[in-house]
């Protein structure tokens, strides 16, 4: 049993599909199929159930997916400490963002590692915060870009940078005039929210007092932060955006802008990894360029703001 084999099994195990298996791991098909099937033919037993689509493991498969899960977590953590140990920044480094930071952090910070690092490989994938949590704890990320909320305890947390919400308001509304916004206006008001499993609707239902009762009669779920602007901007209800949205706003989307009054709701931005993670120096180097990246008045929280 090699190292590949176990990393061949575990891509089929992850993604149910042995073509997808394969272009994962960078390989032909032919050649994943054949190294796992001299794997079952070494142990005595089948992996897994090929009758199935999709693709799923044996009973017994599934326990061995599981423990070479655990060895290549193991044999990573090697590499990790070598690399660190040379101070190094090559070598793939996996970093997770939420859904609600990517579209407008990466743009600002990640072509400026590409271009002043150009030695480092860093793959980035789009998870909500559970989905990250997962991850980091099965070694499938090495680091997550994050809001920093409630049940991250078993996690280091390195800031980055604090974010204030902002309220984006159809010139239709009856909120249209008011500036700033305060959450006892939003009662009457249609709301586009995400759906559940987005930090950022519950830090916004939670300031704004937002209940359950409330949502079937004027709150929306959708799974867009863009998707809801188009909503207000075609003319109905309200939504919420990060505050470096704002950077990437023409002048007439400008004018759908309301500022909350003080207390202003602001989520702290954090690099979110596990306790055993070794590799510091890259965890510099990601910290130090988003840092560098975003405006400098968000580097610190100031006393108008409320973290939520």
């Amino acid at each position: 049993m090699t190292l590949q084999q176990m990393e061949y099994i575990v891509a089929v195990y992850r993604l149910r599909h042995f073509a997808k298996a394969a272009e994962h791991c960078g390989v032909t098909q032919p050649t994943l199929s054949s190294m796992i099937q001299k794997l079952e033919d070494e142990l005595g037993l089948r992996i897994f159930d090929r009758s199935s689509q999709p693709v799923s493991p044996t009973p017994a498969g599934r326990l061995v997916v599981e423990q070479a899960w655990r060895v290549l977590v193991r044999a990573n953590k090697i590499k990790d400490i070598v690399a660190e140990a040379k101070k190094s920044t090559r070598g793939q480094f996996r970093l997770g963002i939420l859904p609600t930071i990517a579209p407008y952090l990466l743009p600002r910070f990640f072509p400026r590692l590409l271009a002043e690092h150009p030695e480092t490989d860093v793959r980035i994938s789009e998870m909500k915060t559970e989905a990250v949590k997962a991850a980091l704890a099965r070694g499938e990320l090495d680091a997550a870009i994050v809001a920093d909320i409630d049940g991250l305890d078993h996690f280091d947390m390195t800031e980055l940078y604090f974010e204030q919400f902002v309220a984006y308001v159809s010139a239709n509304d009856v909120l249209a005039s008011t500036s700033p916004v305060r959450s006892s206006d939003l009662t009457d008001s249609f709301l586009w929210l995400l759906d559940e499993g987005h930090c950022f609707r519950d830090q916004i239902m939670r300031f704004c007092g937002i209940k359950d009762g409330q949502t079937s009669k004027n709150v929306y779920s959708l799974g867009s932060i863009e998707t809801f602007m188009r909503m207000v901007e075609g003319g109905r209800g309200i939504t919420f955006i990060p505050e470096l949205a704002l950077y990437q706003l023409s002048e007439s989307q400008r004018a759908l802008v309301h500022p909350f009054a003080i207390p202003i709701p602001t989520r702290r931005i954090v690099l979110l990894t596990t306790r055993t993670f070794v590799r510091h120096s890259m965890k510099k180097l990601i910290t130090d360029c988003v840092r560098a990246s975003v405006p400098q008045q968000m580097l610190k929280m100031n006393n108008t703001e409320q973290r939520v």
